[in-house]
């Protein structure tokens, strides 16, 4: 018996999991044990994508365990998931209709399939989440001190930042210790601007680098300018939607690459001196980033398998 797809809604306790077109789902546990029972129930049907959606960081466990067992696993952004059941007309949601919608998304649209970090990366994504959450605390620290005009209070709003930044400090160590030797800090080399936060998203973010073209990689992290036409109407091209991370990581290395790059300085500047407002030319210098990142990671991914 075999099927196009397979749907799995992850929630912190359980698994619902659904094949499109078969009537019966199955409910398991978000456990091992549960996980080896989606998996024994799922091979049978010989799926050509499983899907499920990122939840949090609940389906992170699961996603690994079936990509062990070698199903054709693919973790979905939510918004997209929500907007294909908003396209269909599903408007309920529930684990079941959910786990069923993501079926059906399997059944229709050809999807990236996930791939896991190695050992290294997993360490240094730990490292590199954790530092992003004290760059998020210290700001809120900082915006409640500038409101605060208890010297009480803005004693320990002090103590407190000053904990935090040196608790960032001593990660930046550790992830530069990390980074070091690795093929996405060599590649990222060859780009003046690249520092260690964004050479720590490259690994942790953008593993698809070096294997898609550059119009599909733009797209993926939100780069790519997107028609907004009807009719007689033409309208302005945005950028908008794919990934966060790696779209604000690879904006804020460009406001330096600019400066310095031999590349994309003059690119920046040709814009500029074209008219472009500053603000699109950056967009437009952070999109050809992405694109330069992306040819040499494929090259240096050639020249290692060549050499293995």
């Amino acid at each position: 018996m075999t099927c196009i797809g397979i749907g799995i809604d992850v929630s912190k306790a359980t698994l619902d999991i659904s094949v499109h077109r078969h009537k019966k789902p199955l409910r398991t546990t978000n456990d091992p044990a549960g996980w080896k029972q989606a998996i024994a129930w799922m091979q049978p049907f010989e799926p050509t994508q499983v899907v499920l959606e990122a939840t949090g960081g609940y389906e992170q466990d699961a996603l690994d365990a079936f990509y062990s067992a070698g199903l054709p696993i693919i973790r979905v952004n939510p918004r997209q998931a929500r907007d294909f059941a908003k396209a269909m007309g599903q408007l309920a949601k529930t684990d079941h209709l959910d786990a069923r919608m993501l079926a059906h998304m399997a059944s229709v649209i050809e999807l990236h399939r996930y791939q896991p970090r190695t050992d290294q990366a997993q360490e240094l994504h730990a490292y590199h989440q954790r530092r992003q959450q004290l760059v998020q605390m210290i700001s809120a620290e900082k915006q409640r001190r500038r409101l605060t005009r208890n010297a009480v209070l803005l004693e320990g709003l002090e103590r407190h930042i000053t904990q935090m930044e040196s608790d960032r400090a001593e990660l930046d160590k550790i992830i530069a210790g990390l980074l070091q030797g690795t093929m996405q800090a060599q590649v990222a080399s060859t780009i003046k601007g690249m520092g260690p936060v964004a050479v720590s998203t490259l690994v942790c973010e953008m593993g698809e680098l070096g294997y898609l073209n550059r119009k599909a990689i733009a797209r993926l992290y939100g780069m790519a300018p997107l028609s907004k036409d009807s009719g007689q109407f033409s309208g302005k091209r945005t950028t908008w939607a794919g990934r966060r991370a790696p779209r604000s990581a690879m904006y804020m290395a460009c406001l330096s690459a600019v400066r310095y790059d031999p590349v994309l300085k003059p690119f920046y500047q040709r814009l500029v001196a074209n008219g472009k407002p500053k603000k699109v030319a950056l967009v437009a210098a952070a999109r050809k980033l992405v694109t330069m990142l992306n040819a040499r990671m494929r090259e240096a991914l050639k020249a290692a398998a060549h050499l293995a």
